[in-house]
């Protein structure tokens, strides 16, 4: 499961990816009622590598970028039900010393952070700036994955293991890019369900917003009807990978005449 922010009062900015407070209480509820295990990225990667069994009927609690309602709002619903989860934070969004400005609504700062890490929620890196990690040169890219890295593993005392890409975008580099880091494995979006066949750099998750009613939450977690529900995001995300690949053929070729030029 992907969620964003957890806010009463989300601005336009989060709206569509946010999740009403009462809303995440009432499906962790269904995740409980239902009999489900939550379990925490590193952990799910390291039995798929081993080979170990995984708890009956897992499930992934996963929050992107940061958003401050994730400590509020999730932490009290998450903790009622002794479940763990996994939050990407982008470093540079987050209330501190290496806030950049970028953010879109309210985040977390580095001592809610470690809270939610001394309750048992797994920190990974979401990048520095939140860019599309695909669209950047090998410098920049580095930098991203390495700063957000150091960041985390300064403030928290240990490195992070697991990485999300921004906007779930990656390609061949990008992963690669990733793993040379040293995060140990990766998620993207996909709208899908996990599979260990997809490799420890590309595990999909589908996307909890805030239009996700009950009866469609309780297809989520069940696993039935996931290409049906997302099937527009599906033919979004084609056509736009398309539009992507596109700019980054324009990119190199404007370096590669640049280069030819000096």
């Amino acid at each position: 499961l992907m969620y964003h922010a957890v806010a009463a009062d989300p601005n336009d900015a989060t709206r569509a990816l946010s999740v009403a407070p009462r809303a995440f209480a009432e499906q962790m509820a269904a995740i409980a009622d239902r009999g489900l295990t939550p379990i925490g990225t590193a952990e799910l990667a390291a039995a798929w590598r081993s080979g170990r069994p995984l708890p009956e009927r897992p499930v992934l609690i996963t929050f992107d970028d940061g958003y401050e309602g994730v400590h509020r709002y999730a932490l009290p619903a998450l903790a009622e039900h002794g479940f763990p989860a996994t939050l990407f934070v982008t470093t540079g969004w987050l209330r501190g010393p290496y806030d950049t400005g970028g953010a879109l609504d309210t985040m977390l700062d580095w001592d809610q952070v470690r809270e939610l890490a001394a309750a048992g929620v797994e920190i990974g890196g979401h990048s520095h700036s939140h860019p599309q990690l695909d669209q950047l040169d090998e410098e920049r890219l580095r930098f991203e994955l390495i700063h957000c890295k150091e960041i985390v593993a300064d403030q928290l005392g240990a490195v992070p293991a697991s990485f999300a890409y921004p906007y779930g975008y990656s390609d061949r580099r990008v992963r690669r890019a990733v793993r040379e880091t040293g995060y140990a494995q990766a998620l993207a979006v996909g709208n899908g369900l996990a599979r260990r066949a997809q490799g420890p750099y590309a595990l999909r998750r589908v996307t909890v917003r805030r239009s996700t009613g009950p009866d469609e939450f309780a297809r989520l977690i069940e696993g039935r009807a996931i290409a049906r529900t997302f099937v527009r995001d599906r033919a979004l995300t084609q056509g736009y990978a398309v539009l992507r690949r596109s700019r980054r053929v324009r990119g190199r070729l404007r370096e590669r005449v640049s280069r030819a030029g000096a």
